[in-house]
């Protein structure tokens, strides 16, 4: 089983959701969503799950919930 562990730095309210990689080696996720009841976090989790061809049931936010830097765990086979 593979685990990954992700900080990913999270822009809301962009025209356009994208997941890219910042030469410091952080991501940065720009996602159409607010940051209103969790909406931005789902929209996060379904941004990760696409770009690392697994499930989103094997992506989890493991820290930084609330906030703009979150702590993202990919778990695959």
């Amino acid at each position: 089983m593979v685990e990954i562990m992700l900080q990913v730095k999270v822009k809301p309210r962009a025209r356009v959701s994208e997941l890219s990689q910042a030469a410091d080696g952080t991501w940065v996720a720009k996602l159409k969503s607010p940051p209103v009841d969790g909406k931005a976090n789902e929209e996060l989790l379904t941004l990760v799950a696409e770009k690392f061809r697994c499930r989103k049931a094997e992506v989890t936010i493991k820290a930084g919930a609330s906030g703009r830097t979150k702590l993202v765990r990919v778990a695959g086979q």
